[in-house]
Formats: structure tokens, C-alpha cells, sequence
């Protein structure tokens, strides 16, 4: 019922566990509720896997409402922040040999 019968996204921005969802706009009057509560709690970025959590709805669901309110324009999403790269391993040897010969 939450989702009217579909199971996927509409929009064309990728959704996953970890992609940051943040609100671009307050909560209008007459949205679904479960719209208005991701809006409201998205005024910090959180992750569709903490929103699920948060509102005890399964992933799927959660990826449609948000995919919903992202289309409506309520909340913008973002990938999260890559995680830093590796040093090359020629860099740290050498660092290493270099702090040996001390």
C-alpha cells in the first residue's frame, strides 16, 4: 500500500544501502506520511539502510519512497564519501627502507 503496488524506483539516480539522502525542502502539508518522516528526519544526511531502520520499513520500500520524494525534488541524494586511497606500495617501502637507514 506504502509504495502503490511498485517495486522499484522511478527516478533515473541510483539508490542503494549507502547512498546519503538529505532534504532539500521541509515536509508539505498532504504528503504521505512516510514521505513527511524521511524529509523530517533527513535534515541531516542519512543512508537509505538507516532510514529503513529508523522507520522499521523493509530496504525495497524505503528505495521507492525516497526515489519518490528525489523525483519530487523533497530531498536530494548523494554517494557517499569514497574511502581514501592506498598509498602505492613502491611509496611505502621506500618510506620504510628510508626510516631503517636512520
Amino acid at each position: 500500500m506504502i509504495t502503490g503496488g511498485r517495486s522499484g524506483s522511478l527516478g533515473a539516480t541510483p539508490i542503494d544501502l549507502v547512498t546519503l539522502i538529505v532534504a532539500a525542502s521541509g515536509a508539505k502539508p498532504g504528503m504521505q506520511p512516510e514521505h513527511a518522516a524521511i524529509v523530517r528526519m533527513c535534515e541531516a544526511p542519512l543512508s537509505v539502510a538507516e532510514i529503513s531502520a529508523y522507520l522499521a520499513l523493509p530496504v525495497s520500500v524505503v528505495t521507492v519512497l525516497v526515489g519518490d520524494l528525489l523525483t519530487a525534488g523533497h530531498v536530494l541524494a548523494r554517494a557517499p564519501v569514497a574511502p581514501a586511497q592506498l598509498p602505492d606500495l613502491a611509496l611505502i617501502e621506500a618510506v620504510i627502507d628510508g626510516l631503517q637507514k636512520l
